[in-house]
């Protein structure tokens, strides 16, 4: 099966018209290890940092907490904010691990990442 090219072809604005919003530019983010309760079998300890600037991820990071946090990163990177939090650039997740989680908090710096 496949999508239908109109789906995809173009963004939808208001009244089904091609949108007219500027892409957003993308923000530097940091996922930096602020807890760790209990044991992290990956080694994470709190300071440990992952930045992602839009080519490169800088640092280490356990590849089941970055599958779940990595939505986040995308949400933050290119300008959501979500009315739960109090701060608008940061965001807690905890590592899927439910016996040792480690919390990362997910900070948005507000100098947009420069193209290359």
């Amino acid at each position: 099966m496949s999508i239908p090219t109109f789906l995809w072809s173009r963004p939808i604005g208001p009244r089904g018209q091609g949108s007219k919003r500027r892409k957003a530019m993308p923000y530097r983010i940091v996922a930096r290890v602020k807890e760790v309760r209990g044991h992290c079998a990956f080694g994470h300890q709190p300071g440990d940092e992952v930045t992602f600037d839009g080519e490169t991820v800088a640092g280490r990071v356990c590849l089941s907490a970055l599958y779940s946090f990595l939505p986040k990163v995308f949400a933050l990177r290119y300008g959501a904010e979500f009315p739960w939090l109090s701060d608008p650039d940061v965001a807690l997740h905890a590592c899927p691990d439910p016996a040792n989680p480690v919390v990362f908090e997910i900070v948005r710096l507000r100098e947009p990442t420069q193209p290359r």
